[in-house]
C-alpha cells in the first residue's frame, strides 16, 4: 500500500481542481465546447489534404489558409443559398406535421391495409402510431423544436468564426499540441499512450472523413431520385435522409419512413408512395453496393450485432445525439482497452509493476 505524502495529496487536490473547472467549462460554456469539438473534427477530416499540400511542396500554413478559406467560401454559399431554401421547406412541412394529420395519414394508410388484409384489426395503426409519435417524437412539439434549429442559424456567424480559426491551430500546430500533452504522462507509460492516441487519432479521421463523403453521396442521390420520382421538397428530404443515414441501421428506415410521410402531406393521397419507395430503395442499394464499400465498409472494425447494441444504448443515453455518437465514442474505448491490454501483455515495464505489487509473491 503507497504512503499518504504531502506531495500525493498535493497532486490529487490540483487533479481535482482541474477536473472540476473542466465540468464547470463543459456546464457554463457549452457552444464553445461544440464549437471546439466540431474544429477537431474539422481537423481530422481536413489534415490529409494539408498534409498533401505539405508534400507538394506548399507552406503549411500557407496551405491550411487555402483550404479553410475555401470552406469557409462553401459554407457561406451554404448558408446564403441553400440553407434559406431548406428552411422554408422545412416551415412549410412542419406547419403541417401535426399529430391530427398523423393521425389521419395512419387511417388513410390503415383503410388500404384492411382492405387487402381483412384479419388486421382496425385501428391498430393509428393507435400505435400516435402512441409512437408521442412517446419518441413529441409531434405536437415539433413546430417549437424546429424553430429553435432554425434559430441556430442566427449564430451561424460564430460558428463560422470560430470553428475554422480553432481548426486552423489544431491543423498547423497539432503535433505541437500533442507533444505538449504527452510532456505529461511518465516515461514508462509514454509509448503506449502515444501508441492509443496515434491509433485513435487515424481511426476517428478516417471514420469521419468516410461519414461526410457518405452523407454528401446519400443526400445528393436522395434527392435526385425524389426529383425523378415527383417529390416538391426533394432537397430538403434529400439532405434530412443524408443526415439520417449517418446512423446505421436506423438512417435508412428513417428516410423510408420521412419521404413517404413528407410525399402523402403534399399530395393528400398514396400516388407518390411507392415513386418515393423506390427513390429511396435505389438510393439504398447504391449505398450498400458502391458508398460503403468505397467508403468504410470496416471502418468501425466491430461486429454488426455489437454495432447494434452500441447505437440502442446511444439512443437510450442522450437520443438522436447519442446515436450519432456512439460508434465513435465506441472506438475509442475499443481502441485503448485493446492497446492497453496488448501493453500489460508484452510491456516489461507493465510485468514489473504487477510483480512489484503487494501480495506478488
Amino acid at each position: 500500500m503507497r504512503t499518504i505524502t504531502l506531495d500525493r495529496v498535493v497532486r490529487f487536490i490540483i487533479g481535482l481542481a482541474a477536473v472540476a473547472v473542466g465540468f464547470m467549462i463543459l456546464y457554463n460554456y457549452s457552444n464553445l465546447v461544440v464549437f471546439l469539438v466540431l474544429a477537431m473534427i474539422l481537423s481530422y477530416i481536413l489534415d490529409p489534404l494539408a498534409n498533401k499540400l505539405q508534400s507538394m511542396g506548399l507552406n503549411r500554413t500557407f496551405g491550411i489558409t487555402i483550404i479553410l478559406a475555401t470552406v469557409i467560401l462553401v459554407l457561406v454559399f451554404i448558408s446564403t443559398s441553400v440553407i434559406p431554401i431548406i428552411a422554408n421547406q422545412m416551415a412549410e412541412l412542419t406547419a403541417q406535421l401535426n399529430i391530427d394529420n398523423i393521425r389521419q395519414i395512419a387511417v388513410r394508410v390503415e383503410n388500404q391495409l384492411i382492405t387487402k388484409f381483412e384479419f388486421l384489426p382496425e385501428g391498430f395503426l393509428e393507435k400505435n402510431t400516435t402512441l409512437v409519435f408521442n412517446e419518441l417524437f413529441n409531434v405536437n412539439q415539433l413546430s417549437s423544436i424546429v424553430s429553435n434549429a432554425l434559430g441556430i442559424f442566427t449564430n451561424i456567424f460564430s460558428a463560422v468564426l470560430v470553428v475554422p480559426f480553432a481548426a486552423f491551430f489544431f491543423l498547423k500546430d497539432g503535433s505541437k499540441i500533442r507533444r505538449d500533452l504527452l510532456q505529461l504522462v511518465p516515461n514508462k507509460y509514454f509509448e503506449t499512450t502515444l501508441t492509443v492516441l496515434d491509433k485513435i487519432e487515424n481511426r476517428l479521421g478516417f471514420y469521419f472523413r468516410s461519414v461526410l463523403l457518405q452523407s454528401v453521396f446519400v443526400a445528393l442521390s436522395s434527392w435526385a431520385t425524389l426529383s425523378i420520382a415527383g417529390l416538391d421538397n426533394s432537397m430538403s428530404v434529400g439532405i434530412a435522409v443524408g443526415l439520417a443515414n449517418t446512423i446505421p441501421y436506423f438512417g435508412p428506415i428513417l428516410g423510408y419512413f420521412l419521404s413517404i410521410i413528407v410525399s402523402i402531406i403534399e399530395t393528400g393521397n398514396f400516388t407518390l408512395v411507392a415513386a418515393c419507395i423506390l427513390a429511396i430503395f435505389i438510393v439504398q442499394m447504391l449505398d450498400n453496393i458502391v458508398f460503403q464499400p468505397m467508403l468504410f465498409s470496416r471502418s468501425a472494425d466491430m461486429h454488426p450485432v455489437a454495432i447494434l447494441f452500441i447505437i440502442l444504448i446511444g439512443a437510450e443515453t442522450a437520443g438522436i445525439l447519442g446515436m450519432l455518437v456512439a460508434i465513435p465514442i465506441a472506438t475509442v474505448v475499443k481502441i485503448t482497452i485493446t492497446q492497453l491490454s496488448w501493453s500489460f501483455n508484452n510491456y516489461q515495464v507493465f510485468k514489473r509493476d504487477v510483480s512489484s505489487s503487494p501480495g506478488s509473491d
